[in-house]
């Protein structure tokens, strides 16, 4: 084996004193390419760890912008970044790369659709889920068994953390736990708020686990589903170490999320705001700052624009893509959307 370079010499040392680790498994993560979905609060937590671990690429997918409230769990995020609006992929980048400059970064200003799963993944060893949704979260389960890709779902609310490693054909695919999203009202850190430590352990779980895979540790992972209430102390563990014969995604490999069957093309999410990601259109964002700032504020930078007009504010990716924030009625976004973006 070559000699260590500098870089691992010093940046790495301590992780490769780790016997788990060592020269050899640090080798394997310099060379790993992780995607991590969904850029906020579990997502920015893990991408932070990921790269000082050395990773040596990360993909990273978001589809919202910065804002105030985001600060208080959102690790790699600043007041600067919430000002501006910035998309959170981006701001995730120059964030990573103020302290690690020498991986390579993939920023995606995106919502992971069917349409586009296979071109952002591409290329990706495994998959870190720090989504807010379950219907994300069954296209990533569809994706990865399709594939075979490992994944890891994890999820955050409250003082809850919970996680589970998915690894087509040996363990229970999301499908084989939950063959339907839960019913009934689901809470959100909108609703139910949130603890910044519940998020970081979240984070620290998959980020362990998703380092035992690149390293070859696989015996090490864990095969359940675990959940933890940091503020009762509860923990609980359910078995997923085996698939389901009769699992519809990985018994049937019916991969109904991934064709896209059903998917609406509005959606809420969260935070009184309706997202309109039917269109898929390039935008001029400067044309469109003047045709707009006669009805109301407009703040623009290069990726995206915030136009503000009464209770409603509109923001608009260059892509055609939009939140509506100030409702959760689809036909009041939708008429928002069609008066001063277009159909």
């Amino acid at each position: 084996m070559a000699a260590p370079s500098q870089t691992v010499r010093e940046r790495y040392s301590r992780q490769v004193l780790f016997s788990g680790i060592g020269l050899e498994g640090q080798g394997r993560i310099e060379r790993a390419h992780v995607a991590v979905v969904g850029v906020g609060a579990t997502g920015a937590a893990a991408a932070s760890l990921l790269a000082r671990s050395g990773v040596g690429t990360l993909t990273l997918i978001d589809r919202d912008f910065v804002e105030e409230s985001n600060l208080q769990r959102q690790v790699l995020f600043d007041e600067a970044d919430a000002r501006d609006s910035l998309p959170k992929a981006e701001a995730a980048r120059r964030k990573i790369a103020g302290f690690n400059s020498e991986i390579q970064i993939r920023a995606h200003i995106a919502d992971l659709v069917p349409g586009n799963i296979h071109s952002l993944l591409e290329g990706a060893d495994i998959v870190l889920d720090a989504t807010d949704n379950f219907e994300t979260r069954y296209l990533l389960n569809d994706y990865a068994v399709e594939q075979p890709k490992p994944w890891i779902y994890a999820a955050a609310v409250g003082s809850y953390a919970v996680t589970m490693n998915i690894l087509p054909g040996e363990t229970a695919c999301l499908a084989c736990i939950f063959p339907e999203p839960p019913a009934g009202a689901v809470e959100t850190c909108d609703t139910a708020g949130i603890l910044n430590t519940a998020v970081n352990l979240a984070a620290s779980i998959e980020v362990t686990e998703a380092l035992k895979w690149i390293v070859g540790a696989r015996e090490k992972m864990r095969r359940t589903l675990l959940s933890s209430d940091m503020w009762t102390n509860e923990w609980t563990e359910i078995a997923a170490g085996n698939p389901r014969g009769d699992c519809r995604v990985c018994g049937e490999r019916n991969f109904v999320h991934l064709r896209g069957e059903g998917r609406p093309h509005i959606t809420l999410c969260g935070r009184n705001s309706v997202q309109i990601h039917e269109r898929s259109r390039p935008v001029d964002l400067a044309a469109m700052e003047e045709r707009l700032r006669p009805h109301g504020r407009v703040q623009r930078n290069e990726m995206l624009l915030r136009f503000q007009r009464g209770e409603h504010t509109l923001t608009l990716f260059a892509d055609g893509r939009a939140i509506i924030q100030g409702t959760t009625d689809v036909a009041v976004a939708r008429s928002l959307y069609a008066r001063f973006v277009g159909s």
